[in-house]
């Protein structure tokens, strides 16, 4: 593979670890009749919950994170639902946090659950960093009763996703050699920063695959992504300059709509907020994170934005809690006697400090025919 990367950026020695169906193992661990049973943690159907951690048990029955409690319930009529046990979640993560700092403290979480480390120089002096991944990966073992996998290579794109390849317990390295063969073999939706939308105009673009990704020129990426092409024209050909950037608390995770035209009617924003709290909670459950402080956020037809907020006494990321404290929070706002043109609703108060400070934002919504597009 080309690469003008220079050697520097080569010889960085980075490790992703990623806990395996963390907090259902937890829950399994904790309780030994759970054990080869299909578990699932979140929300409730009764509640209209999401899914935040399926066992690998329950995902042979095609169960993931951010799922519909509901769907998860139809899929596995006989899985084992529980709300979960943040506090213990956030304990063993707390002594998860701990032996990485046994190997450096150039730490990067992105969630309670996983994390990136640069070991290319280490509290070890170890030289080897499939070596620290295999101590890292024994010593949580040995310590929790809880299964990592790990991936290590040279940059953070490569390193996050070979920690996927061979889960659960797996090991995967990826060496500045072997990277064009990994990254060509890459299906298209792989790629970081590809969702399912973005797939989908790859697809039109006949790429597949990393391979078919490399063939495409710089100027027609940009030309299809804008700035995220020069980030796809980037990686695939191994050049990812991110450092691991260890960082303080992060503040809050939610959503905000625009909407095509200004709405007034009140009983259409309660659905507008019913649809925020349902996205707000599956981006909760996909970060394994829940939260005291619900924020909302709106901005009426002259352009001016208020915000009302709540913290509740115990964290929360049920769809319905958040819908529910919502519909207080609207209520203290002239949303239905003002027409509104943007809504938001966003999270914060994490006990763990881990949260990634993310408002995803929509494009326009057709309110008359609840059409969404996500972004990717």
């Amino acid at each position: 593979m080309s690469n003008p990367v220079n050697d520097n950026l080569l010889n960085r020695k980075i490790i992703h670890i990623d806990m395996d169906a963390f907090f259902a193992s937890v829950e399994q661990l904790d309780h030994p009749e759970y054990r080869g049973k299909p578990l699932i943690v979140g929300g409730t159907p009764e509640q209209r919950g999401v899914v935040s951690t399926a066992s690998y048990e329950a995902r042979k029955f095609g169960i993931h994170s951010a799922m519909p409690a509901k769907t998860a319930r139809r899929l596995c009529p006989n899985g084992i639902f529980v709300e979960g046990n943040m506090r213990r979640y956030r304990e063993v993560s707390h002594t998860i946090r701990g032996i990485f700092r046994e190997v450096t403290d150039v730490i990067e979480p992105l969630s309670i659950d996983e994390a990136f480390l640069d070991v290319t120089i280490n509290k070890l002096n170890e030289p080897s960093a499939t070596r620290l991944a295999m101590f890292l990966q024994q010593k949580i073992l040995q310590t929790t009763g809880l299964t990592a996998s790990a991936g290590v290579s040279f940059n953070k794109f490569l390193a996050k996703i070979a920690s996927d390849w061979r889960k659960p317990a797996g090991l995967t390295v990826i060496t500045p050699a072997r990277a064009e063969e990994f990254i060509f073999q890459l299906k298209i939706e792989k790629f970081y920063g590809v969702g399912e939308a973005t797939a989908r105009q790859f697809h039109k673009l006949n790429v597949k695959t990393g391979k078919d990704l490399y063939a495409l020129p710089l100027e027609t990426l940009v030309r299809c992504f804008g700035k995220m092409g020069i980030f796809y024209y980037n990686i695939v050909r191994g050049i990812d300059l991110r450092p691991v950037e260890p960082r303080e608390s992060r503040k809050s995770l939610g959503r905000e709509i625009t909407l095509a035209q200004d709405l007034a009617d009140i009983v259409a924003l309660r659905k507008l907020l019913h649809q925020l709290a349902v996205k707000v909670s599956a981006l909760l459950a996909k970060e394994k994170l829940s939260g005291r402080t619900i924020t909302l956020k709106v901005r009426y037809e002259d352009f001016s934005t208020i915000s009302r907020s709540m913290t509740v006494p115990e964290s929360i990321a049920q769809a319905s809690m958040l819908e529910k404290v919502g519909l207080m929070l609207l209520e203290r706002t002239e949303a239905g006697k003002r027409k509104v043109r943007l809504m938001g609703l966003s999270v914060s108060g994490f006990p763990d400090g881990s949260a990634p400070e993310y408002i995803q934002l929509e494009l326009p919504l057709e309110w008359e025919n609840m059409v969404w597009v996500n972004q990717s």
